[in-house]
Parts: structure tokens; sequence; C-alpha cells
């Protein structure tokens, strides 16, 4: 008797998915109508069905040549810059402008048609300057900037002109000191008031420029300014109001840390500090290394991750060596710190498994919303039968 109950059930539940899959395949043909009619009646001419868009299914990455860079942008060492607003904030000399031109750079050699769009508020960039940091001058539309409103027309109208598929990058140094229009004629007239318009006009012009950067394809690199809340433990604070920070797809605070070589500062240890973004964990710090002889390190912050997530290994004081953290072999030969920053070291590290070890370190991952039982599924019907048998 139980032997046929258990094949009666078992055969009810074979019709409820056999029937299931036939509405199933029945709403899916309903729904497709259904997002067709919806379509065509749309006045947007980007609207599509979400599987299809090109808005979410294809990001532009531009890498740099800074492995722990692209960590910091994207979550992975093959990773780097997408379209959308990077906010790169920090105090006066925190390597915010060259951070910025670097980025740049790497758009630019990524695509030899692109330009770049260079609003400068401060005008301490020069060729020279551009040239250190692999920019081309010639590729560049340098507009200087006086007022918060003077930028928002003249991105906006630059925006609206700019097509899909149009290769260009575009670098604001910075909105940190920009004054807004009001505060400019309240000082020609002497007027000494207090301006309520700068947060509200810098709030504007990041809302506006948003959704062009997302249908036009276009990464925005914009520098900014921090500074410190007063109370008993002061948190660091970035100026200018809300609505750039709701408007960035990544905020990054710079920290930094002199480099000795004796009594002399060889260099600075810079601190990426990752405040907001949407594809790495937020608070991750991540360190940047740059030498006054040999400017930025390609290696810098690999040897401290790696250290962190079981990659490197010290077999003695002062001697690293790479590992594979999943199996425990040795990879490398034992080095010293200042030998460790070469492509020989940390190729073979990277090959092992140490790039996808980073990505599920820092990158943010894909979490189902509700967890479903692969076995053991229950069933309306089952519940139903027990009850009227019990």
């Amino acid at each position: 008797m139980q032997t046929y109950q258990r094949s009666r059930k078992k055969v009810r539940r074979i019709n409820i998915i056999s029937g299931s899959a036939c509405k199933v395949k029945q709403l899916g043909e309903n729904m497709s109508d259904l997002l067709s009619k919806l379509k065509r009646a749309s006045t947007v001419k980007q609207s599509e069905v979400l599987s299809k868009s090109l808005l979410f299914n294809k990001k532009d990455m531009c890498p740099t040549d800074v492995p722990i860079l692209n960590v910091a942008l994207s979550g992975s060492v093959d990773g780097g810059l997408t379209p959308g607003l990077t906010v790169i904030a920090g105090p006066s000399k925190h390597f915010k402008s060259n951070l910025a031109l670097l980025m740049a750079g790497a758009y630019l050699k990524k695509y030899s048609d692109a330009v770049c769009l260079l609003y400068d508020t401060e005008f301490g960039i020069t060729p020279e300057y551009l040239k250190s940091m692999n920019v081309d001058p010639e590729r560049v539309l340098h507009t200087p900037v006086e007022h918060v409103e003077q930028l928002k027309f003249d991105i906006t109208r630059q925006l609206e002109s700019i097509e899909r598929g149009d290769k260009v990058v575009i670098v604001v140094d910075s909105v940190g000191n920009l004054a807004s229009k009001k505060e400019l004629e309240d000082a020609l007239n002497e007027k000494s008031v207090a301006d309520m318009s700068r947060a509200k006009a810098l709030k504007s012009l990041f809302r506006i420029c948003t959704p062009y950067l997302t249908t036009r394809d276009i990464p925005m690199l914009v520098i900014n300014h921090t500074y410190q809340e007063i109370g008993l433990f002061p948190k660091e604070i970035m100026s200018g109001g809300t609505g750039i920070y709701y408007s960035a797809n990544q905020i990054f605070f710079m920290g930094r840390q002199q480099e000795k070589d004796g009594k002399e500062v060889s260099g600075y240890n810079f601190m990426i500090g990752v405040d907001k973004s949407r594809f790495v964990r937020e608070k991750t710090r991540l360190p940047l290394s740059i030498s006054w002889e040999g400017g930025i390190n390609k290696w810098s912050g690999l040897l401290d991750v790696g250290t962190e997530i079981g990659w490197i290994r010290k077999p003695a004081n002062g001697w690293f060596e790479g590992v594979n953290a999943n199996t425990g072999e040795v990879i490398t030969d034992k080095k010293r710190r200042k030998d460790t920053d070469t492509a020989e070291f940390w190729l073979p590290i990277f090959k092992a498994g140490f790039a996808d070890a980073i990505k599920k370190r820092f990158s943010i991952s894909e979490v189902r919303a509700v967890v479903e039982e692969e076995d053991g599924d229950v069933y309306a019907e089952d519940i139903e039968e027990e009850v009227h048998e019990a």
C-alpha cells in the first residue's frame, strides 16, 4: 500500500512539473510579446530587453599598467577603468592628479582614436606633466573653467554632442577649489555673505552628467578635496556635498606615508582607500609605492596583499617567496623585498592562481536573493495529502 502511494505521489509530481513547464513556456511567449509591444511604444531610443541591453551587458574596461590599481578599480588585476564617474579625493600632494592622468593615459593607450577632455581649475598641469604620465598633449582638449556653472554648461554641451562609440575620457582637476558663480559675483560686488549655492550647483552638475556617462560609455575622472569633521573621533569627509557622492561609481580616498632611505625621503607609499565602489568591497585599502627616481612601482602593493591572503611567505626575516596557498607548493625562489618588483617573480604566481585569489578576496561577489533547496523540496500537494492521511 505504501509503495502504491509513493508511486502515485511520484506520478503526480511528474504531471505537475510537466504542466508547469507548459505554463512557463506559454507565459514566456506572452511576456515576450508584451515586452516587444512596450519597446515599440517607448519614446526612448535605447530601450531594450535587459538581457540584450548594451548598457548592462558590455562593460568597457581599460586596464592600467599597475595591477594593484586595476584591483582598486575593478576587483581584478586584469580589470581597469570603467565608464561612469570615478572620484579621487584627498589632501594636497596626495598623488590625486597623477592617478587620474595615469587612468586617462591607459584609456588613450587602449584606443588610438580616443581623446581627453581636461577641465582645469587649478592650472598645475603642464604638457611636460602630461607626457610624464603617458598622456599625449596633442590628444587633449584643455578647457580652463572659473566657476561651477561654467563647468556645468560646457560639459553638458560636450556630452550632448558625443555619440555612443566616440572614445572620450573626461578629467576634471579639480572641483575641490572651484567657486560658484554667486561666490564670484559676490566677491566682484564686494559682498561678504555666505554662499549657499555651491553644493546645489555641484549636485546639479553630477546629476546631469551621470546618465550621459552611462549611455555614451564614457569614463569621467574627478579630483576632489577632503577635510576632517569636528568631533572626538574625526572622520574624513569629501567636500562638495552629497551630490557627487551619490553619483559616483567609485570614490577613492588617498593616504600617504614617507618612504625613507636612511634619513632622506626616497619616495612615498600611498594608500588607496576604497570608500565607495560597485566592484570592490568598501573600506578596502591598497598600497601604491612611488619613488623619486623610478616613479610608480608597477608591482607595488602585491607583496602586502599576497602576504595577507597566503600567496607570499617569509621563509626568513627580510626574505619573501611565492607559495600556492591551495597546495603549499613553493612557486619562486626566495627574494629580498626590492628584488620582488619584477615580472619574473610575479607572473608565475599569477598563473598559479594568485589573480583568482585576489578577485575572490576583493571583488563584490554576486549573491542570490533566495537559496533554493535542491533536495527535499516540499510540494503543496504532498502537504495536502499528508494532512488528509493524518
